[in-house]
């Protein structure tokens, strides 16, 4: 049902026209140049759902999840990808350093604020994604959980998602992205229905009611199998201009064979008040791009219409494919494709190392990770080989106009391999390029690491920073295990110094996953070859948390109820009493508040007891 817009509604749509009548920062590429276009389709509506989400318990944080069923499609080339070992050999040098210019950047990342952000309840990877507000309200997200938490690390919300959306239909859910709208001081958070087929594939998108994602969100979902040929939608990127949405991600068929890129279109303005929006998809995408990564202007600024999107060649490749989607829906808009030369790069074909097991982080290939647009320069990152079958991050300079691309690479051949790396403007102005890249970082002799590094305005590279070490290594669902799809970094945009926030994956004592959340600004270069210890001082959520997770499995959806009992048998604390679904579900909760001594986690219906856990708190 469609809504009457209130004033702020009306203001904010008067703001949208006049972004999009100074957005002056877009530049045409040389349209003699096209190699190529896409379809669109027919304009297709949605209607928003007003959505309250309530926070679990803060203190015990009960958490219960029915677990996403991670497939991982073929990915195109795979087996070349796979047989690239057979002709690269991975040569170790114990003395390798990281590689930087002969000039080191006057700038290091020095951490600020941090803490534990989203726990881990049975996910690998992550997909731990961040977006920080004017107001300072940090969203933070990965795998099935949300939370919201202020400048102090202080968590004021946090839950499951499937009971964020609290969608009777939706019980799996995965790929969780989130940012910061400048321009109209809004949240979007997106996620996709994860069961990995086409009968119900859907986007799920969320526009925050104000600025304070407290207030409510309005919720619309979307087809993810637009072209019903038994595909579903994977792997998604999004991004903003002044007027629209846009998504992108990877079809595949219910076999998990890859069909092709798709990118939707979706006018925003409406959604921010809950009206009905329009939106539109492109598919036929010229080029055949794996993974097509739309972009953002990178300080929030005016944008549109239409966007730039890049895509590297997972496999490797001399070029860079570049798509401008020419204008907004309300318009003409065409989707051409360019070649833009570049250095040549592909991937190693090798996993990374971990200390003090066998078992490896897995690498997928060289497809674009993160990227902005800002001042006519596409800026964007991935991992590929840096020399020696060792990945590297490689960082890249687009210049849309000239159909030109400066790359540079980073990383430590021979001793550690870089992934998953994210990139964020950090210069003050404009015209400033230079950037903080947040990336993981593993090898034989170290745990996993979240590290973060200073490219600045003359493609300078500065000593990283460590921001988080993993207490062990991970190794928890398979050989190799999991190491990402994407991390997330983001622009504190008012911040009277350059600021970033950013989000990374480490490794716990438990041999899994977690998130660290942290504040990143500039500090001055002091000559030191690498910054090696983990000194940042530790801010953590109140309360603080340590989670106990216990799986179980279910023939049928069921009421169950979770309790914590002494020895004795005696009630110590209620925890969940609701529903589970059937299949394979995790448990989590804070064992932090319980004292010293044993315990026992009862899961039961009305009928049986299901699982009784036992739990000792030895301090």
């Amino acid at each position: 049902m469609k809504r009457k817009l209130t004033t702020l509604s009306l203001l904010v749509l008067v703001g949208y026209t006049v972004f999009a009548q100074t957005a002056a920062d877009m530049v045409k590429p040389d349209e003699s140049k096209i190699i190529g276009t896409a379809t669109k389709s027919a304009m297709h509506t949605a209607t928003g759902i007003s959505i309250q989400p309530v926070t679990t318990d803060l203190k015990w944080r009960p958490i219960l999840t029915n677990k996403c069923i991670f497939r991982e499609p073929k990915v195109p080339f795979e087996d070349y990808i796979e047989s690239l070992k057979n002709s690269k050999t991975k040569i170790t040098n114990s003395q390798a350093t990281e590689a930087t210019n002969k000039s080191v950047a006057t700038v290091v990342p020095v951490v600020g604020v941090n803490y534990l952000g989203n726990e881990n309840n049975g996910s690998s990877p992550m997909d731990n994604n961040v977006a920080i507000s004017n107001g300072g309200w940090i969203v933070s997200v990965a795998n099935n959980t949300i939370e919201y938490d202020n400048m102090s690390g202080s968590t004021i919300y946090y839950n499951d998602i499937v009971s964020f959306i609290g969608d009777a239909s939706i019980t799996n859910v995965c790929d969780p992205v989130v940012l910061y709208d400048k321009l109209a001081d809004r949240f979007i958070f997106f996620a996709q229905e994860c069961s990995g087929s086409s009968s119900n594939s859907h986007l799920l998108i969320f526009f925050s009611k104000t600025n304070d994602p407290n207030a409510g969100w309005w919720y619309y979902k979307i087809n993810g199998n637009p072209l019903s040929d038994g595909s579903w939608f994977d792997y998604p990127k999004i991004a903003i201009s002044n007027n629209e949405l846009y998504i992108s991600g990877n079809l595949f068929y219910d076999s998990g064979t890859f069909n092709q890129a798709v990118l939707y279109q979706i006018q925003k303005s409406a959604a921010y008040s809950g009206g009905s929006i329009n939106w539109q998809y492109w598919t036929g995408i010229s080029g055949n791009p794996f993974t097509l990564l739309p972009v953002s202007n990178g300080h929030g600024l005016s944008y549109g219409p239409g966007c730039y999107m890049v895509a590297t060649d997972n496999f490797g490749s001399s070029n860079i494919k570049l798509y401008h989607l020419t204008d907004d829906m309300s318009g003409s808009p065409a989707f051409n494709q360019y070649n833009v030369p570049t250095t040549a790069y592909s991937p190693t074909g090798y996993n990374a190392a971990q200390l003090g097991t066998s078992t490896e982080l897995k690498f997928f290939d060289s497809r674009a990770m993160s990227g902005f647009f800002l001042n006519g320069l596409i800026h964007f990152v991935f991992h590929s080989d840096i020399g020696g079958a060792w990945y590297g991050i490689n960082y890249n300079r687009l210049n849309v106009a000239a159909l030109t691309n400066q790359s540079s690479m980073y990383g430590a051949s021979g001793a550690y391999d870089y992934g998953y790396p994210s990139v964020v403007a950090f210069g003050t102005s404009v015209t400033d390029k230079s950037v903080m890249i947040g990336y993981g970082r593993s090898g034989s002799s170290i745990y996993p690491e979240v590290r973060v590094v200073n490219c600045d305005n003359m493609m300078n590279w500065s000593t990283s920073t460590l921001v988080k070490s993993s207490a062990s290594f991970v190794s928890y669902t398979g050989n190799p295990e999991r190491w990402g799809d994407y991390t997330g970094t983001t622009r504190k945009h008012n911040s009277p110094t350059a600021s970033i926030w950013m989000n990374g994956m480490y490794g716990t004592s438990l041999n899994v996953w977690s998130t660290w959340v942290a504040e990143i600004h500039a500090g001055a270069a002091s000559g030191v070859a690498e910054t090696t210890t983990d000194n940042q001082v530790n801010v953590f959520p109140n309360p603080v948390t340590e989670s106990f997770t216990v799986a179980f499995t279910l023939e049928e959806s069921t009421m169950v109820d979770i309790s914590v009992m002494d020895l004795n048998g005696k009630l110590v604390q209620s925890l969940y009493n609701g529903k589970a679904t059937a299949g394979s579900n995790t448990f989590s909760f804070n064992k932090a508040n319980l004292a010293k001594g044993t315990y026992f986690l009862m899961i039961k219906n009305n009928t049986k007891i299901i699982k009784n856990e036992k739990i000792i708190i030895a301090n």
